[in-house]
């Protein structure tokens, strides 16, 4: 069974970068597309990301402009680059996997808190 984990969040001022990073285990990761997910609090988990297999990239229009997904086969692991950080940006980020309609496939990890305050 495929396993995540993420990590790389923290606390950051506005205006600052973090870098996650999701490693799985358990699958093939390289069949599947990646999508970095994130849940504020009182909030439903949302998608932030996609990266499909071949590398073409989709982002929620919050984000477009300031986050970067990448992914890197042979680590099994897939990365979310966050510039511009803003307070809006809190939440708890968590990677999966997705079939070919977007669905996640995989349990999810215990995410990574990310918190952006001055």
């Amino acid at each position: 069974q495929v396993q995540l984990v993420e990590s790389g969040g923290g606390l950051v001022q506005p205006g600052g970068s973090l870098r996650l990073s999701c490693a799985a285990s358990g699958g093939i990761f390289s069949w599947y597309a990646m999508g970095w997910y994130r849940q504020a609090p009182g909030k439903q988990r949302e998608l932030v990301a996609t990266i499909r297999t071949g590398g073409s990239t989709n982002y929620a229009g919050s984000v477009k402009g300031r986050f970067t997904i990448s992914r890197d086969n042979a680590k099994n692991t897939v990365y979310l680059q966050m510039n511009s950080l803003k307070p809006e940006d809190t939440a708890v980020y968590y990677c999966n996997l997705q079939d070919s309609v977007g669905t996640i496939v995989a349990p999810w990890g215990q995410g990574t808190q990310v918190s952006v305050s001055s």
